[in-house]
């Protein structure tokens, strides 16, 4: 399980800064405290499904990217 959540906050990390945004913004965007925010790009914390859904549409990727079970993107 923890290499699932290591792969996936890599995933989070790269897509969050490809759109330019800092992890505060992220935190902020999501309503969540930016240390809940850094634990999900750190992959210490496991997220929800709508998290992940949400994510994954706001990134415009699919779920399994991001899990980093595949690496196409749509």
């Amino acid at each position: 399980m923890e290499n699932i959540l290591q792969r996936f906050g890599q995933r989070l990390k790269s897509l969050r800064k490809e759109k330019g945004l800092k992890q505060i913004e992220m935190a902020e965007f999501m309503n969540m405290t930016d240390r809940n925010y850094q634990r999900m790009e750190y992959g210490r914390i496991n997220v929800s499904a709508t998290t992940l859904i949400f994510l994954a549409d706001f990134f415009g990727v699919t779920t399994d990217y991001l899990l980093g079970r595949t690496e196409e993107r749509k």
